[in-house]
Formats: structure tokens, sequence, C-alpha cells
């Protein structure tokens, strides 16, 4: 009974028909159940809404719960206790709760969370989370940089124009926003040597920003074309022809 529970609330794989019915049911469930929050007061039909939503939720969260040994083929009974603590598993519990009366009125906003629901059965979240975790060394170190240079900026600009600033952690929220070229123009230099500061920081900000994006794009076209080639190999098994002879109609197809 599990396992046939888990084909069906296991992310969709090639041919898996039912699971991937599954997985489009649950990404438009998730995302008509934050469809209440665009709204300043509620009525019977939003509250109707948000009780189906949820309940559909926790229902799939538990369905995943009672199947967990399976994803991660253990049939250790520590996985059952282990499976709460999972990044997405605590997600969707901590989404879920407001809604279940567990958590005041406050916490409403964390029904926002459950967009990562939509994200975690989408294939271009995949390929961008893919990217994040083949690329972390680098873009680790880019945002090394990217903190080095804010915290070195602030200092510098803080010792220099220290009756601009009331404490350090402005003069951080101003490297901040210089870094990243957004400067909202609500704290800025105003001596000449704090405004070169301003403009080294801005020019640098493109080149640290210019960095990441190339390495996601560029890892994110390799994601893309990893999975072409998968989704060719598939094909090529399923019709027992070879690699190349798919790749030619391809070709053919689009020359058409």
């Amino acid at each position: 009974m599990r396992e046939q529970i888990y084909k069906i609330v296991k992310k969709a794989e090639p041919g898996d028909v039912i699971s991937k019915y599954y997985d489009v049911f649950i990404m438009v469930v998730a995302f008509i159940s934050i469809c209440p929050l665009m709204f300043k007061e509620s009525n019977s039909v939003l509250v109707m809404i948000d009780t189906i939503t949820v309940y559909i939720l926790f229902t799939d969260y538990i369905f995943n719960w009672i199947t967990y040994d399976y994803k991660i083929k253990n049939d250790s009974p520590w996985v059952f206790v282990v499976y709460p603590f999972t990044p997405f598993a605590l997600i969707d519990l901590v989404s879920i709760l407001p809604s279940l009366g567990l958590l005041g009125a406050g916490f409403r906003i964390l029904r926002v969370l459950r967009v990562f629901k939509v994200l975690y059965y989408s294939k271009t979240f995949s390929y961008v989370a893919n990217v994040f975790k083949n690329e972390r060394k680098t873009l680790g170190y880019v945002l090394i940089i990217a903190l080095s240079y804010i915290f070195v900026s602030a200092l510098a600009m803080f010792a220099y124009e220290p009756d601009t600033f009331d404490n350090f952690f402005e003069a951080l929220y101003w490297a901040t926003t210089a870094l990243t070229t957004v400067g909202y123009g609500d704290v800025y230099p105003v001596t000449a040597v704090g405004r070169l500061i301003s403009m080294i920081s801005s020019l640098f900000g493109i080149a640290v920003i210019a960095m990441p994006a190339g390495v996601v794009t560029a890892g994110f076209m390799d994601e893309i074309g990893r999975a072409k080639e998968l989704e060719r190999l598939e094909k090529a098994k399923k019709e027992g022809k070879n690699l190349e002879e798919v790749i030619e109609e391809e070709l053919e197809e689009q020359n058409e």
C-alpha cells in the first residue's frame, strides 16, 4: 500500500502518467492556497478555499512522510524521525500550520512558503537547484568577496563620514545598497572622499553581480543540455534506436 502511494506522490519520471498528474494537481492546489492572501478582508469563499487546500497539502505531507523510506531507499525506522527535519518538509509544515490554527494570525505570512511546493515539482527549479549545488564553491567565493568588500567599504565610509551615519549598521546598509547598485538615496555620502568611495563601490558592484550571474547562466545551460541528452537516451531506448538516429530526427523536425 505504501509503495503504491510512493509511486504516486514521488516526483514524476518519464512515463509516470499518474505521478505527473498528481504533481500538477499539487502544484495547482498550492498556488490556489496562496490566492486568499491577495485579499485584505476574508470571506466565506476564501475561508473554504484555504480550508480545503490546506487539508489537501497536509495529506500530501503525510503521504510523503510515511513513504520517505522508499524515497531514500532506507528501511530504518529512524528515517521517519528524520523526515520532519528535512528542508522541504520543514517548509511544508511551517506553511501549513497557520491555516490549521496551530500558529497565530501574525504567522499568516508563512503561507507564502507554499510557493516552494510549486517550485519543488518544477523542472526549471530543479535545474537551478542543481546549478547552485554544482557551483556552490564558486558562488561561495563570490559571496565572500562581496561580503568582504561591503565590510571594508562600510568601514571606510564610517571612518571618513561619522556624522552621516548614526551607527556602523547604517554604513553596512549603505554599502550593501551601493554594491548592488540599488542606492535608495535615504543615506548617502556628502564629502568628496565619501562620494569617491561610493563611485568605486558601485562600479565594483557591477562586476560582483555579473560574476554569479554568468556562472548561474552557464550552469543552467549545461543542465538543460544534460536534460535533453537524457531525454534523447530515454527515447532511443524506448524506440529501440541509436542516439544518432534520434538526433537526426530532431534536426529534421526543426528544419521542417
